[in-house]
């Protein structure tokens, strides 16, 4: 019985430290270069354009069009190929948010520049719901925006994070208590 224990022990610790890898990189997924899926994609996608090119004249402006567009599709697949994106069996790019370090660039700045952009936005209305609350006739201004106003508050909101703190900071940007109306239920 103690031998069992201990083997179970050393099982418990050897599993602890060592733990096991997976082969796969993330769920049956291939980096875009290796992937046939990928290929095939991208040559259905070049042989598509090249028969709509074919029933123009060469040097006609749709010609010529078309084959910008086969260009830029080639480049966008040969990016995607160069890259370190990872491929499903339908060869398309897929991001991985897994929170993997070796992913984190397919969706750390995405984010962050969501979160700046929609933080920008909000800030930009706070503030100006908060100049026009001021106004005479601050429901007019809700529904006809005053636009010179909006614009320059547009021009400052890109400093939203630092807006934010200082107000943070200073007691403002969080009503008091005694301000928010509670219902008697």
């Amino acid at each position: 019985m103690k031998r069992l224990n201990f083997i179970n022990l050393i099982f418990a610790i050897f599993l602890l430290f060592n733990p096991f890898v997976a082969q796969a990189d993330v769920g049956g997924l291939t980096k875009c270069s290796d992937s046939p899926a990928f290929t095939k994609r991208l040559n259905g996608s070049v042989k598509k354009l090249e028969q709509r090119m074919s029933k123009y004249e060469a040097d006609s402006p749709p010609a010529l069009a078309l084959k910008q567009q086969i260009e830029r599709t080639q480049a966008r697949f040969d990016k995607y190929g160069r890259s370190d994106l990872l491929c499903g069996t339908d060869g398309l790019p897929h991001l991985v948010a897994d929170g993997r370090w070796s992913h984190a660039a397919e969706f750390i700045l995405p984010g962050f520049g969501f979160i700046y952009i929609s933080g920008w936005i909000g800030w930009v209305g706070r503030k100006y719901l908060r100049a026009v609350s001021t106004t005479k006739n601050p429901s007019e201004s809700e529904i006809i925006i005053n636009v010179p106003l909006a614009l320059k508050i547009m021009t400052t909101g890109y400093i939203w994070p630092i807006s934010a703190y200082q107000e943070l900071i200073s007691g403002d940007l969080v009503a008091r208590k005694d301000e928010i109306t509670v219902s008697p239920r």
